[in-house]
């Protein structure tokens, strides 16, 4: 597919708030650049209430990541019910939301903090209700859980929010696992339909179970995890999530991957699902003691579920549905294929830097890099695309 192609068709607003997932993959893949690229390379832009640890952990996990969420479900719940959840001008004013309050948290101050996140609660408040309407409305029973995850999104985000005002790190970290744990309860719903979905479909011949007995065991056990650290119980959250990883491998496994190993729009769904089970798994270890070094620390897990899992199933994600939904033929030209490559050697050299040593930086760095090369192969080759007609 050139280039001319996908830019064929003049820019138009109507189609480019049509669906959810055309500002919002845009809105989100930007501001994953952007907010990596300052939190390495200019770190004193960032100011109080939050610091630099704190605001990069928010921007990954609620600007970036359930941003992207966001779109996917605002635009699968069309498809689901066959009732456009939000368009126009009023998917409009929500990204103008998101964009408040992407520049009141850099902006500083308890005002404009304040502002940033009154805007952010209102956007995930207005999705979750949008998507719960439609569900509701088609009777779509099977959906009814996800626009309540993404409501339980924007309520540990409000958790979240009050820990960085209180400035207690402790309380921090706590808000933004179990942020991270709603949101891989979103990852492991979404990933156990439609990867094997997408797999059948793309492999002729390929029959692989959806596995529907272990994904409702699966997700019990994430719920579980989140109520009992709730409640304090550690030990009983790191036996749930080490079975909830466990579980994740067996389904991969299950998924037949020797079967997709030579399409990367599959492969790269796969390793991400994957990299999300081994993530749960080494939070569990962290969580019971029984990891010590780089890898007893909160960064090792958090990178590997955050960048490992999530990241990579959304590079994935964003290429295969945004080609679907704008009526592309499923096939990678070499850009979308070397922005996995860049996605995979920045998870790399992420996990690298976790080790103490001369490297620290420069795999930091490379990292970094990586990851804003990415991201800017997708936008160079999808903005195009999302902002015009449906091919």
């Amino acid at each position: 597919m050139s280039i001319n192609a996908s830019a064929s068709g003049s820019p138009n607003i109507t189609d480019f708030l049509s669906l959810g997932f055309r500002p919002l993959y845009i809105a989100g893949c930007l501001w994953a650049l952007v907010s990596v690229a300052i939190w390495i390379f200019a770190p004193t832009i960032i100011k109080a209430p939050f610091d630099g640890l704190s605001w990069h952990a928010h921007e990954m996990l609620w600007a970036f990541i359930a941003t992207i969420a966001v779109g996917f479900l605002l635009t699968a719940s069309a498809t689901w019910t066959k009732i456009n959840p939000l368009k126009g001008y009023p998917l409009g004013w929500l990204c103008v939301l998101w964009a408040i309050a992407r520049a009141g948290y850099l902006i500083g101050g308890n005002s404009a903090f304040w502002v940033a996140a009154i805007a952010e609660t209102a956007f995930f408040a207005i999705s979750g209700i949008c998507v719960l309407r439609v569900v509701l409305k088609s009777n779509n029973q099977r959906n009814y859980g996800l626009p309540l995850m993404l409501i339980g999104l924007g309520l540990f985000n409000v958790m979240y929010l009050r820990a960085v005002m209180s400035g207690s790190y402790l309380e921090i970290i706590r808000q933004f696992n179990f942020g991270m744990l709603c949101m891989a309860l979103i990852v492991l719903l979404i990933g156990r339909r439609v990867i094997p979905f997408f797999a059948m479909r793309r492999v002729s011949g390929l029959d692989i179970p959806m596995q529907v007995r272990s994904g409702h065991i699966q997700l019990a056990l994430t719920i579980l995890a989140i109520l009992v650290g709730l409640a304090g119980q550690y030990i009983v959250m790191a036996v749930a999530l080490a079975l909830t990883g466990v579980i994740c491998l067996i389904q991969v496994v299950r998924w037949k991957p020797k079967a997709v190993l030579h399409n990367p729009m599959l492969w790269i769904l796969y390793l991400g699902y994957a990299a999300t089970g081994v993530g749960l798994i080494m939070a569990a270890a962290q969580l019971s003691g029984l990891t010590s070094g780089a890898l007893g620390r909160a960064a090792a897990h958090v990178h590997m579920i955050g960048m490992g899992g999530f990241s990579v199933l959304i590079i994935g994600m964003v290429t295969r549905t945004a080609l679907g939904h704008l009526g592309r033929p499923l096939a990678l030209d070499a850009s979308m294929l070397v922005s996995y490559y860049f996605m995979i050697a920045a998870v790399v050299f992420r996990i690298a830097a976790l080790w103490p040593g001369a490297y620290y930086k420069p795999f930091l760095d490379a990292a970094a890099l990586s990851w804003i090369v990415c991201m800017g192969l997708y936008l160079w080759r999808f903005t195009p695309m999302l902002i015009r007609p449906r091919f």
